[in-house]
């Protein structure tokens, strides 16, 4: 059986957990199809890359991603609060929003509305969390 390297194209179901047993996303949801990537191009987080690594076609595997292998530490600084005019009228909690700032476009969640101001956060929504992925690779080339 063939074993993942580095630079390996995979193809590898996965449900992807928080520690409360919250599924944030999975492959195995009707109509969706088995992730494809080719390690070491940038494609996965790194803690799933590192955690496909050795595996072999057929295998199965449940891993644990801390914050700095998958989307980083939760940073209040990119958290800010603007005036409610600067956001689409019919905007709602959890809503994505992309804006500019110094470095860029950018993506930011809503998080609260208040009477004149709304609360944006610009983290990933997974950041901060310990992701646990349970992994099946079905084949490597």
């Amino acid at each position: 059986m063939k074993r993942v390297t580095s630079n390996s194209k995979v193809k590898v179901n996965y449900t992807g957990k928080l520690e409360d047993g919250t599924i944030f996303d999975s492959s195995l949801i009707a109509g969706r199809e088995p992730l494809m990537a080719i390690l070491g191009e940038g494609q996965l987080i790194k803690g799933f890359e590192n955690g496909l690594l050795e595996m072999s076609e057929g295998e199965s595997r449940t891993i644990e991603i801390e914050p700095d292998d998958a989307y980083g530490h939760y940073i209040s600084d990119m958290v800010a609060e603007i005036p409610k005019d600067q956001v689409p009228e019919n905007s709602n909690v959890g809503d994505s929003l992309q804006g500019n700032s110094p470095q860029g476009p950018i993506v930011v969640r809503i998080t609260e509305i208040k009477e004149d101001s709304v609360i944006i956060d610009a983290n990933h929504p997974l950041a901060g969390k310990k992701l646990i992925f349970d992994l099946e690779v079905i084949s490597v080339d």
